[in-house]
């Protein structure tokens, strides 16, 4: 027998995953020969409770529009200086804190951009400035802690408004100062190897595109941003959750949740959007709910969706952005992207306790 013969007759191992396909398969074989209509009644819980939110939410409701609109203003605002502004007003800070400056250029760049183009053109500067590994971690979990989309403020200030809430001390307490305290926080916690630096040259984040081309290039960016990101996302998780409702899974996950929430003075109903699907989702539910909501929930909820959220942002895309445009690997991204999310709820609990009898 040939050595080619020999290696056609030897069976090859079976893998875990290929263990796992097979299971699937027999248990396929075995529904629809029991029950096909268990099967199908999967298929068809996950399509209802996906098309209400893709069709009446995103595509003829208001925040489809909203958000590529949202996109347009970030973009001139940006393109008029806004970004630099920010850099310049919060780098000495940093400076003055013992940092490098550029660890807060993440966080400010994340207010009218979005969190994975704020690792992609940021993290390079933080490289580019020398900035430790610890400072560099600083700034992923500083980012984490300003909402990801422009859209997301515009719709959590209609949502305080619309509440009777002044927004001013809000975003001021809730959105501006942690982007001062998290670091020096961190720096006088966690990640203690700082170093202060008066960097002669920081990158400016103001593009040189003339006006009409940034105008609709925006408007193209939004649309895929809707189309490309958000609506996927919202269809994957809100069909896995028709799913595991059809199997009665979901409803006591949720009732934990609710409660957890409901604890930390969030709306369950926007926080678990946050969470899962998208702040921004969630900042378009506050705003048609804040009105017949409790201050606190409304505050607690503005807070925690003005973050990095949902999950698969803070365990998927920062740790991948990052370990390939700075000097973390996907742990230690993963690693500061949580310990920023926890501060996040931490401040969204206070907030919601400690100001609201103050702003409402």
């Amino acid at each position: 027998m040939s050595i080619l013969e020999k290696d056609v007759v030897q069976k090859r191992k079976m893998s875990r995953i290929e263990g796992v396909g097979l299971v699937l398969v027999i248990a396929s074989v075995l529904g629809l020969f029991i029950d096909p209509g268990f099967i199908a009644g999967i298929f068809d819980a996950m399509l209802k409770k996906t098309v209400p939110v893709i069709t009446k939410v995103y595509l003829t409701g208001s925040l489809g529009v909203a958000i590529i609109l949202s996109v347009v203003t970030g973009r001139i605002l940006e393109r008029l200086g806004f970004t630099d502004a920010l850099v310049r007003i919060f780098t000495p800070i940093t400076r003055m804190m013992g940092m490098n400056p550029t660890v807060i250029i993440p966080a400010v760049y994340n207010i009218l951009g979005d969190i994975n183009a704020a690792g992609r053109i940021t993290g390079p500067s933080l490289k580019k400035a020398k900035a430790t590994k610890d400072e560099q971690k600083i700034a992923v979990a500083t980012m984490v802690q300003s909402q990801q989309s422009f859209s997301t403020f515009m719709l959590g200030l209609l949502a305080l408004t619309v509440a009777g809430i002044k927004a001013f001390p809000v975003i001021l307490l809730g959105i501006v100062l942690p982007l001062i305290v998290s670091p020096l926080l961190l720096k006088l916690t966690i990640y203690r190897n700082t170093e202060a630096k008066t960097l002669d040259h920081i990158d400016r984040f103001t593009p040189t595109t003339p006006v009409l081309p940034t105008l609709f290039g925006a408007a193209r960016e939004g649309a895929e941003l809707l189309f490309l990101l958000l609506i996927p996302a919202a269809a994957a998780i809100f069909a896995i959750i028709g799913a595991l409702e059809y199997l009665h899974i979901w409803q006591p996950v949720e009732k934990g949740l609710t409660a957890a929430l409901s604890a930390m003075s969030i709306d369950p109903n926007t926080g678990i959007q946050t969470i899962l699907v998208s702040p921004t989702l969630a900042m378009n539910t506050l705003k048609d709910t804040a009105a017949s909501l409790p201050p606190k929930l409304v505050i607690g909820s503005f807070i925690l969706a003005a973050s990095g959220f949902p999950l698969q942002v803070i365990v998927g895309q920062i740790p991948a952005i990052w370990a390939g445009s700075s000097d973390l690997n996907e742990r230690e991204a993963l690693e500061a992207a949580v310990i920023g999310t926890i501060m996040r709820i931490i401040t969204a609990f206070l907030m919601a306790l400690l100001i609201a009898p103050m702003v409402s």
